[in-house]
């Protein structure tokens, strides 16, 4: 195969990985693709077989080399973004009754959200409870 048709596969991979999101998966075969085109163009690998082999190869052991120190290099680099725990002791109004450990709906901020009483005391629709944690998308509530 031509050595810019390698160049142009990875090319492609690599502006794959950044339009979509993910865990850092396409980039390694487009720069195996890419290592491929190298070769093929200095004449390392002429054989069609030979090439696939090493694209094979360079993908896999990049992969595995490379993925995991590059994820935790992220992490530390990576600002952080908002945390949704900042919502801990807001003012919510309950669209639905509540009672004692049950579940219903709240407005907050303006968007409803999943809420969990986690008071002893049951909130009616329409009363103002404070948020008390997060967890994923739902709150936790007491009444006011």
């Amino acid at each position: 195969m031509d050595w810019w048709v390698w160049a142009a596969l990875g090319l492609l991979l690599a502006i794959g990985e950044v339009l979509t999101p993910g865990g850092f998966f396409v980039v390694f075969f487009g720069l195996a693709a890419l290592v491929v085109a190298l070769l093929a163009f200095v004449g390392l690998a002429d054989a069609l077989w030979f090439q696939i082999f090493l694209f094979s190869i360079f993908s896999v052991v990049s992969l595995l080399l490379f993925r995991n120190p590059l994820l935790r290099w992220m992490a530390r680099h990576t600002r952080p973004t908002a945390e949704v725990d900042t919502l801990v002791g807001e003012i919510a109004v309950a669209s639905s009754a509540m009672p004692s450990g049950g579940v219903g709906q709240a407005q907050l901020r303006g968007s409803t959200w999943s809420a969990r009483n986690a008071s002893r005391a049951a909130i009616p629709a329409g009363g103002r409870c404070r948020v008390t944690r997060v967890e994923g998308l739902a709150i936790w509530v007491e009444p006011e």
